[in-house]
């Protein structure tokens, strides 16, 4: 009999998008719907079970946690890359890490509402109408504005076609950015501070790497215009949290849009709550019904296949 515990499923979706009675007979599956971050609380709910389903990052498995799961054989995550699982803790341990195909190209999606949310005061005019107000504030054009991309993978190029459509020009770099591959999806590759200076909306597309941790810091922000917006859905240690509020808040920059952040879920008493001229949304970028119904069907598949001895979708660590 195998013990399945589905972590993080926030919207109490997941028993229902997929057919967990198809897993063999004795199988036990178990939901949780809230998160923990403490790691006693975490080994507490989880020794008892020999599979995990993980939801993209939201429990990271570090190897001090994996290490207190003796039970543990299986983790699931949804999508092909986990940046919060140490994958070489779990080979240490005999455990088998596999991941679900999908797309997850919705998060374009949510950088496209931040960014319109942000422009067009969206949430401030929202409150005004329901207050009895009525045209509080002027908003910004996109067509003629420039969208700076921080990285140009496929997120990014997503991110080309709809900026063309609203007539914006488009602009780019990252550290392996080429010309060439810039005018592929016909993007100018500038050069990283041009990014910032040029750019009446930055958006950020790099995988977390120690790369990119703390690429946009204060020296980088303060490049930008004062009337620029900044819209962070990849990761938030991308940009440097306290450099950013501080930002906002001597008028340096006009706003920032943000799907993801250093600490998720947010705490009550999270700094970023406070700072002005900021459109927040607790990381929908791939929260979608399409995208839920690739990904747990799909982690159903990865367990019958591991269950009979053929493990698919394995992610295997750097030797």
């Amino acid at each position: 009999m195998a013990r399945i515990a589905v972590l993080d499923d926030y919207q109490a979706v997941a028993q229902s998008i997929a057919d967990w009675a198809d897993l063999p007979d004795g199988t036990e599956v178990a939901f949780f719907h809230d998160h923990l971050a403490d790691e006693d609380a975490l080994v507490e709910r989880l020794a008892a079970f020999d599979i995990l389903v993980l939801m993209r990052e939201r429990t990271p498995l570090r190897r001090s946690l994996i290490a207190r799961l003796p039970r543990l054989r299986l983790v699931v995550t949804t999508g092909m890359r986990n940046a919060s699982i140490d994958l070489d803790a779990a080979r240490d341990h005999g455990i088998v890490v596999c991941g679900t195909p999908g797309s997850g190209a919705a998060t374009i999606e949510i950088a496209w509402a931040l960014i319109l949310g942000l422009v067009r005061h969206l949430t401030e005019e929202d409150a005004a109408i329901r207050a009895g107000g009525w045209q509080r504030t002027v908003g910004t054009d996109l067509a003629g504005a420039t969208l700076g991309l921080l990285g140009l993978g496929r997120l990014g190029r997503a991110m080309v076609p709809v900026a063309r459509a609203f007539g914006m020009d488009v602009i780019a770099w990252s550290q392996h950015l080429t010309a060439d591959a810039a005018a592929d999806v016909g993007v100018e590759r500038v050069e990283e501070d041009e990014l910032f200076t040029r750019s009446d909306i930055l958006s950020v597309h790099l995988q977390l790497s120690d790369r990119s941790r703390g690429l946009v810091g204060a020296r980088e922000l303060a490049l930008m215009k004062p009337t620029a917006y900044l819209i962070n859905t990849s990761r938030g240690p991308i940009v440097d949290q306290d450099a950013l509020i501080a930002a906002l808040e001597s008028g340096r920059l006009a706003g920032a849009g943000l799907d993801v952040y250093d600490e998720e879920p947010l705490p009550a008493d999270h700094p970023i709550l406070r700072a002005p001229r900021t459109l927040l949304t607790p990381h929908l970028g791939f929260v979608t019904w399409k995208t839920y119904t690739e990904w747990y069907p799909a982690a159903v598949e990865v367990i019958r296949a591991y269950v009979a001895g053929r493990p698919i979708n394995v992610l295997t660590a750097k030797l």
